[in-house]
């Protein structure tokens, strides 16, 4: 049998229970970083993503709680669309990715992983990224832990929050 030591997962799996419920409802509540929680603005928020494709995989969501995007009222879609624009732009600034994937999945059938809380995946992408590891061992080799990746990007979204 081939081991792969991974020790850093044991705050997982010692850690606080996963929320139960919406994860987009639950992280405006509580710890910003333990929630994953990068900021908000009154109609929006960013998110990391907790079992991300890559380090510095956001989700950008609006607060309520809704998974239809044709009946956004076209403020908040703009907001929201803004909100995507700039979580990019810092993403981009800050990780320096060669490239970037963006990303919605509206219901089950189209893979969406919380179908009732619509949201955008902003997935940093470099050159050589992908590796042996997810064709071979179904496993994904993470460069950076996901509360350092928070750390590093919280103080990029302070234009969250009322910042500039």
């Amino acid at each position: 049998m081939d081991v792969l030591w991974a020790p850093w997962r044991m705050a997982y799996v010692g850690g606080p229970a996963a929320p139960r419920g919406c994860i987009f409802c639950a992280a405006l509540e509580g710890d910003p970083r333990e929630r994953l929680l990068l900021g908000t603005t009154p109609t929006s928020l960013v998110m990391l993503n907790r079992y991300p494709y890559t380090s510095g995989h956001v989700m950008v969501a609006p607060r309520r709680h809704t998974g239809d995007l044709p009946g956004l009222p076209p403020a908040e879609h703009a907001e929201l669309a803004e909100t995507l624009r700039r979580a990019v732009a810092t993403i981009e600034r800050v990780l320096v990715p060669h490239g970037v994937n963006l990303g919605m999945n509206l219901g089950l059938a189209a893979g969406a992983g919380v179908a009732d809380h619509l949201h955008w995946h902003v997935v940093p992408r470099w050159t050589g990224d992908t590796n042996f590891m997810t064709t071979t061992a179904e496993a994904r080799v993470m460069p950076q832990h996901l509360l350092d990746t928070w750390d590093r990007l919280r103080p990029a979204f302070a234009w969250l929050d009322g910042g500039s």
